[in-house]
């Protein structure tokens, strides 16, 4: 997976993403075949290495920035990039601050944004491309057409990523109906599921760089991962040392940060996971609480589903409940003892179908 950027980098990008005002503006630079180097910043820090230029307080606009463009110097657009405060301006920042740059404008562009917390933006016009620096990240921004394929192919490798992992996650729930759970069983739909995570957040970078050209590619994403994080918290609860949401939320964070080699290590993922009494075997028999079973019984709320889970202990034991039993637990009541009864049997039936035909 390729490394996904910072929330700082992911802001910057959302500033000059298509359909932004200061994307046209550094478009129009582009189209013109000109220069420029823009600070998104016009806090005292950034004055204080600015020398020169003129005072501008202007209202931004597309066509006055490339106009500006045609000076020397740089741009100074204010924080939310909707004024332009500064023109023809000349940045001295810290000559001692490193850059791997080579060129006078991508030299300067990166050492003020190693110095100062702002988004700088450079634009070649030997190359005609867009690099954005913040802090000590540099980004190069693809052409829209570009950037749309890619994200329509990494698209594809989700969505077999998701069917792999629907598939794994059918055969879990028949042996849970069946009691043959094993943890190299939960470890692998665990796994699949973060591969899954990960494809989608490299996805939700595109979608970010995009800006208005992503909003069919965000609601594909949407569709695909519906109901993902949900299944990964319950496996947790489900099978986890401690079922409280507090631990699922912190096993799932430390699955977060596997790194790919170790995500492919089913002992890895099962030593996160940490089932009682299997020390460490991945073939050792669990029996699941009953979390992630119960949460695809419709209009279930997630307070009765754990006071479900808590009162019985078990998906099997509340398989073998009767409507009485149930009736019992606090906020079920008769009629939604009748439809967990119900449903219980309709996922049993559909769950064994999937699995045999």
């Amino acid at each position: 997976m390729l490394n996904r950027p910072s929330a700082a980098m992911i802001e910057a990008l959302s500033t000059v993403a298509p359909g932004r005002p200061l994307r046209e503006g550094v478009d129009r630079i582009l189209q013109a075949s000109m220069g420029a180097l823009i600070v998104v910043g016009d806090g005292p820090e950034v004055l204080n290495i600015c020398s020169g230029g003129f005072l501008l307080d202007a209202e931004f606009s597309p066509q006055r920035l490339s106009e500006l463009a045609k000076m020397d110097g740089a741009i100074i657009l204010s924080a939310n990039a909707n004024r332009i405060a500064r023109a023809n301006v000349h940045l001295v920042p810290d000559p001692h601050v490193p850059t791997s740059e080579t060129g006078t404008r991508h030299r300067t562009a990166e050492r003020v944004a190693r110095s100062i917390d702002v988004t700088v933006l450079s634009v070649s016009e030997d190359r005609a491309v867009i690099a954005v620096y913040r802090n000590n990240e540099k980004y190069m921004l693809d052409p829209v057409p570009r950037l749309v394929a890619r994200a329509n192919s990494a698209l594809q490798t989700l969505e077999r990523y998701k069917l792999r992992m629907d598939t794994v996650a059918t055969t879990l729930s028949a042996l849970e109906v069946e009691d043959l759970v094993t943890v190299r069983d939960v470890a692998t739909l665990l796994q699949r599921a973060e591969m899954v995570r990960r494809i989608a957040e490299e996805i939700e970078g595109y979608v970010v760089e995009l800006g208005v050209d992503g909003r069919l590619i965000i609601l594909q994403l949407e569709e695909v991962m519906a109901g993902v994080d949900d299944d990964r918290r319950h496996l947790f609860r489900d099978y986890g040392r401690v079922p409280t949401g507090a631990n699922a939320d912190e096993a799932i964070a430390r699955l977060a940060r596997l790194s790919t080699e170790r995500l492919l290590d089913l002992a890895e993922v099962a030593a996160i996971l940490d089932p009682p009494g299997t020390n460490g075997e991945l073939d050792a028999g669990v029996q699941p609480r009953g979390y992630r079973l119960l949460s695809r019984i419709p209009r279930l709320p997630e307070s009765v589903l754990s006071h479900i889970v808590e009162h019985f202990g078990s998906l099997h034991k509340i398989m073998g409940a009767t409507l009485e039993d149930l009736d019992d637990v606090e906020g079920v009541g008769a009629t939604r003892a009748k439809a967990i009864r119900e449903g219980l049997a309709r996922l049993v039936e559909t769950t064994v179908l999937d699995r045999y035909n």
